[in-house]
């Protein structure tokens, strides 16, 4: 999408739009010679993907200095604390893994994937 970046997190037992997360790049409110951003949630009623959608986009847009959309809809079945930590360390490591992509000299920067989906089995 030009120098935008749109991200979709989805996964768990049914996938789908859970909360949409727009973040603008700006120069930061506290010093102006370091990037911030400004960042929308839309929420559907019942989901709370919003936390997730805003997280990613902010540190994205912050990081890339890029204006980045995020959709996210995770859904699990009586998601236990474990699930819950699985998959915030899981969308940590792939903010990590696409500012590292984008960043490093050579990259097109258009296409970021990391597939994490925790297996009830592995995480008890």
């Amino acid at each position: 999408m030009g120098d935008d970046h749109c991200v979709i997190i989805t996964g768990g037992d049914r996938p789908h739009v859970g909360a949409v997360a727009l973040a603008q790049a700006r120069p930061s409110l506290r010093d102006p010679s370091t990037v911030s951003a400004t960042t929308s949630v839309l929420t559907l009623l019942g989901h709370k993907e919003d936390v997730v959608a805003h997280r990613v986009a902010q540190r994205l847009a912050s990081a890339l200095n890029r204006n980045v959309v995020v959709c996210c809809g995770i859904h699990v079945d009586a998601i236990s604390p474990a699930e819950l930590e699985f998959i915030d360390q899981a969308v940590n490591r792939f903010c990590e893994l696409v500012i590292q992509e984008v960043q490093q000299p050579g990259a097109s920067g258009s296409a970021s994937s990391l597939s994490a989906t925790p297996e009830r089995n592995s995480i008890d």
